[in-house]
């Protein structure tokens, strides 16, 4: 009894740190959303993934570009699409609410995605005259490109609202069960949305890849394009299953405001016996900072009494100070940046997408009864 109290309460401890929920009786959330959220990331992941490896040989042999400026654009599309992930992030804590945001990358993705497709239908929306290899081709005009970078813009956009909010979404569904192994449901949870994440992307670079390859653009750029309105039907089905938290504050504007205030309270000078000027905020989990970092800690001492809080406690301007567990929340988010930025190498070379690709164009990938005569191959 005591060990399902403990986690009763910090379900509920969780529950008023993430905001209110919408709908939080019996009859939402729980298991049998999984499937609407796990197909929906499934699909948008094929698809997305499934356009980027032949993208270059798209820009090149239909638009005119050079290799180098087309691995250019594909390269600054990557980037676009990880980096409105903060944005999208933001947006979903701080504004709209994790299921607006889903429901609104969702569409954004299939609506560039459909565009992209458009290109490949209607001749008039790329340029005319290209060669199997693109080296003789007419110039894109400007209406053209800016077609072509809209799509792509409407789908970074899209990944950007649906990938920061997806995995939190399943989350959501299931700290509102208060079981005794609710952790051992979520550990269930992640497992098969990572697989599940994992099976799409083979399924992105094989299937997808080839299709484009045998059948051509048309049918290449329909297929990623079917599958995302799939994707976007499949989570509304489950709608009236979600539960919806309320958006409050994205944790990056309240790291963003200890730096603010830290900066402001630059030249006073930290207590060394009396930490009642600290600022502890309700239920704290710390008592005083720790002493890492102190120039940090002058975010959450209490100036004025009277100004800086409100009668009943609370801060009156989150601006002007901040509470000891968000200067603490700080500090950890800068101890795991080393860390963090060991990977960058990596996905530098991860997202090699296109280097990969036209290394590949250029080989031999039959496996037997392959004979190589000068540039001729037969069989």
């Amino acid at each position: 009894m005591e060990v399902v109290e403990n986690e009763e309460k910090t379900g509920i401890a969780q529950s008023s740190s993430e905001g209110t929920h919408q709908a939080s009786n019996c009859r939402t959330g729980g298991l049998r959303t999984m499937p609407f959220i796990i197909v929906n990331e499934t699909f948008e992941k094929i698809a997305s993934l499934g356009l980027t490896p032949n993208m270059v040989f798209y820009l090149r042999d239909d638009y005119g570009f050079q290799i180098a400026a087309a691995s250019s654009i594909l390269s600054l599309w990557s980037a676009a699409s990880n980096a409105l992930a903060i944005a999208g992030a933001v947006l979903a804590d701080s504004y709209v609410g994790r299921f607006r945001s889903i429901i609104l990358g969702s569409f954004s993705s299939f609506l560039g995605m459909a565009l992209l497709w458009l290109t490949a239908m209607i001749p008039q929306l790329k340029p005319s005259s290209c060669s199997s290899s693109g080296i003789l081709c007419d110039s894109a005009n400007p209406y053209q490109l800016a077609i072509l970078f809209t799509s792509l813009g409407f789908i970074s956009i899209g990944a950007g609202c649906i990938r920061p909010c997806s995995i939190a979404f399943g989350a959501d569904q299931l700290t509102n069960e208060k079981k005794p192994n609710n952790e051992g449901v979520l550990d269930t949870y992640f497992n098969w949305y990572y697989a599940s994440s994992g099976i799409a992307s083979v399924i992105a670079l094989t299937l997808i890849v080839y299709i484009q390859d045998e059948f051509g653009w048309r049918t290449g750029f329909a297929v990623p394009a079917v599958l995302m309105l799939f994707s976007v039907l499949i989570f509304l089905v489950g709608s009236s299953l979600y539960v919806k938290v309320k958006p409050t504050q994205s944790l990056l504007t309240g790291l963003l405001q200890v730096i603010v205030v830290a900066f402001k309270n630059r030249r006073l000078s930290l207590p060394y016996s009396n930490y009642d000027q600290y600022y502890l905020g309700p239920d704290p989990k710390f008592l005083v900072p720790t002493d890492s970092m102190r120039c940090l800690n002058k975010a959450c001492l209490i100036k004025d009494a009277e100004n800086d809080l409100n009668p009943d406690g609370s801060i009156s301007n989150p601006w002007n100070l901040c509470s000891v567990e968000h200067v603490e929340s700080l500090k950890n988010f800068l101890r795991i940046i080393p860390m963090w930025s060991t990977g960058i190498l990596m996905l530098v070379c991860l997202n090699q997408n296109s280097f990969g690709t036209l290394q590949a164009k250029t080989m031999n990938r039959h496996i037997t009864g392959v004979v190589m005569l000068g540039d001729s191959v037969l069989d």
